[in-house]
């Protein structure tokens, strides 16, 4: 693994006043974010903090409604998500988006499709083909799901569609990947192997995370940003985080009570 990113480097995400409003409810406020290439950046808040709507405009999923959004240094408000994954943006979802009724391989062969060519061609070229195959087994690698490559998606633990999500994203090969809630609902070995899985992530991979659990999230993110109705609150690192006595009443305190009751009951 190459060395952490410098914190001159041009910023691969900047992020200018950006807002998202459904009718009267501003769901994100005025953010401004910089995010530079390698870097692992946490987006950490409660429910409601308006984290994923954040990750829907950065990703293109719904239009901001103002500011700006520079992606690998042009300017993409206007453009639709398509187009910043053909930059090298990817993504994932709260709720895993699998076809359950096929394999873990056609799952991920068919993200790389998407990527590739923006629609699925009917016509079977057998070398192109055998490329991509070959892309979608190594991305399954990498996720550590490549042992259920034969597997139907519907049969997998959800633990294992979280790989198959992750595994579709770095089919993308992306520059830029931002996960939203990776670890929700898995067990704790699960939650273990995750972490193993992010931190072992290629330095070409920026990476932004929303996440609960805060274990996972502050020993992966070397940056973290905190929201809190729709606006930035703090950033900092990991351990000024935790040393922060506004986060550690907000979130962190009641956040970690809430996981270890988990864990035992």
């Amino acid at each position: 693994m190459t060395a952490a990113p410098q914190p001159s480097a041009e910023p691969i995400l900047r992020l200018r006043g950006v807002g998202r409003r459904f009718g009267g409810l501003h769901a994100v406020r005025d953010v401004d974010l910089e995010v530079v290439p390698g870097e692992r950046r946490a987006i950490l808040g409660p429910n409601g903090a308006g984290k994923t709507t954040l990750f829907n405009v950065v990703a293109g999923d719904m239009p901001a409604t103002s500011g700006s959004i520079e992606l690998f240094g042009s300017d993409v408000s206007g453009e639709p998500g398509r187009r910043r994954a053909k930059l090298g943006l990817a993504r994932s979802y709260q709720q895993s988006r699998l076809f359950i009724g096929l394999s873990v391989e056609d799952n991920i062969f068919l993200a790389v499709l998407g990527v590739g060519r923006g629609h699925l061609r009917p016509v079977i070229l057998p070398r192109k083909d055998a490329e991509l195959r070959e892309r979608a087994r190594e991305a399954a690698r990498r996720a550590a799901i490549d042992g259920k490559l034969d597997e139907l998606v519907g049969a997998l633990s959800h633990g294992e569609h979280r790989q198959v999500a992750l595994a579709m994203a770095l089919a993308a090969e992306p520059r830029l990947l931002m996960l939203d809630e990776p670890a929700s609902g898995l067990s704790r070995g699960e939650r273990q192997l995750l972490t193993e899985l992010l931190l072992a992530l290629d330095r070409e991979i920026t990476l932004i995370l929303i996440e609960h659990d805060m274990d996972i999230a502050l020993r992966v993110a070397e940056r973290v940003t905190m929201m809190h109705e729709g606006r930035v609150i703090i950033e900092g690192t990991p351990s000024e985080i935790r040393a922060n006595e506004t986060v550690h009443e907000l979130y962190l305190g009641s956040q970690f009570v809430e996981d270890r009751e988990n864990e035992h009951g």
